[in-house]
């Protein structure tokens, strides 16, 4: 196999089992897949986060985040001051106690597949993972911005 199959198979893999774990995790809660990077990003960010934000710290559309958050509205697990009731992007949502609450569960159950799927991992084979996937994506998003000038 070369190794644009082998790269890109092993990351389209890769993303599926992450789905298919936030999805196993979540059931629980009546929640998606989608919820668990917004309730997770506002739980390390207590002073909230706008929309636009968030987006940016999901690494995720901006429509697709705010129709996410609004769900998480609805459910009374995300609060924040809309201006006369409307959203805004400008808005900062933060958690509410429910919120933070499930937050701390999410927490824990991030954690243990953390520990399950690195279990066979020495430290050193960690820190090389991590520093190799960080140089890939910095190679690759210089090798698209090239393209797109």
């Amino acid at each position: 196999m070369d190794r644009f199959e082998t790269f890109t198979g092993s990351i389209l893999e890769l993303n599926r089992y992450l789905q298919k774990l936030k999805d196993i995790e979540m059931k629980p809660f009546g929640l998606r897949a989608n919820h668990v990077m917004c309730l997770y990003y506002l739980g390390k960010h207590p002073e909230g986060l706008t929309v636009t934000e968030m987006a940016e710290t999901c690494k995720e559309d901006k429509a697709a985040v705010s129709r996410c958050l609004s769900q998480l509205v609805e459910r009374k697990l995300v609060d924040g001051n809309f201006p006369e009731n409307k959203r805004s992007y400008r808005t900062r949502l933060t958690l509410t106690p429910s919120g933070r609450e499930l937050v701390q569960k999410i927490y824990q159950k991030v954690d243990a597949a953390m520990i399950g799927g690195g279990s066979s991992l020495t430290e050193e084979q960690r820190e090389h993972f991590y520093t190799a996937m960080d140089i890939i994506i910095k190679n690759l998003a210089r090798y698209i911005a090239d393209r797109e000038e």
